[in-house]
């Protein structure tokens, strides 16, 4: 192990933040470099996903809100990139190589599993289209909550700028998860909606719960050992299928069976991921 990595690794085990490229192995980089691409196109692209929606959308009100997160993916994604540059990332040459990529969506009932199929590093449920009021409302309720499950880890991560950086995209997505609840409820409430409701919830759960990747993963291992995440991929999983779980008792929805790729392949065959 070199002096920069015994270094590196004395703080990180210490509970000292790294603030700085220069701290880093070029190991630690690319892999911070990595997440923070995942996270910085995934908040691009779900924001052009939401754009449709300020039209659409059922009101006034409710253009005004979908325009708000709107202008909050976008800020976030701006955010994240920042924090890219700042580690000598091209931010400028990858956008401009994907920035075409970011509004691709598949079909409807198409069902990805875990895979990437573009470039970029989105999560995959953005390349799911919205294509009702309900998808949308479920996506923020789903996805939006799982996201902030995630989020809670890099609030402890061993890198400081990104962890001042989650504070301000962490109280945004509440906002997001909170609008997705309240029409939920709305929804899962009313008769002549319910059916709708319940369908529309069944696809975005299960697609949500593909987000966290697979239980013992190397990559997640590896996160760990630097401190990037906190915890092992299942455990995020279920502190979010927990809580829907208790949310969905209230509201009449029943959760739907969900088994993940990994599952159907036999051992010998598995991905780490």
């Amino acid at each position: 192990m070199s002096e920069l990595a015994r270094e590196m690794m004395a703080k990180i085990e210490g509970g000292i933040r790294l603030e700085s490229a220069q701290e880093m192995t070029d190991e630690y980089r690319e892999t911070l470099l990595h997440l923070l691409t995942m996270q910085a196109d995934s908040e691009l692209a779900g924001g052009y996903g939401y754009v449709p929606w300020i039209t659409k959308a059922p009101t006034v009100e409710e253009k005004h809100v979908v325009a708000q997160i709107v202008k909050d993916e976008l800020r976030h994604a701006a955010v994240m990139y920042g924090l890219l540059a700042d580690l000598g990332f091209d931010v400028e040459r990858h956008v401009r190589r994907h920035d075409e990529i970011f509004t691709m969506r598949i079909g409807p009932d198409a069902d990805i599993g875990t895979a990437r199929i573009t470039s970029d590093k989105r999560v995959n449920i953005f390349y799911y289209p919205i294509e009702t009021w309900a998808d949308f409302v479920f996506f923020n309720f789903c996805m939006d909550r799982g996201a902030g499950h995630q989020l809670e880890d890099v609030r402890g991560c061993s890198y400081g700028p990104w962890v001042r950086a989650i504070d301000g995209i962490f109280k945004e997505e509440k906002f997001h998860i909170r609008h997705g609840e309240s029409w939920v409820k709305k929804l899962a409430s009313d008769p002549t909606t319910h059916a709708e409701a319940q369908t529309t919830f069944n696809k975005w759960y299960v697609r949500t719960l593909n987000i966290f990747g697979r239980p013992g993963s190397p990559k997640n291992q590896l996160y760990r050992r630097y401190r990037l995440k906190l915890r092992d991929n299942d455990e995020v999983r279920q502190a979010f299928a927990h809580e829907v779980r208790e949310l969905c008792a209230t509201f009449g929805l029943t959760l739907p069976e969900w088994k993940p790729k990994w599952a159907e392949l036999p051992e010998e065959a598995h991905i780490p991921g």
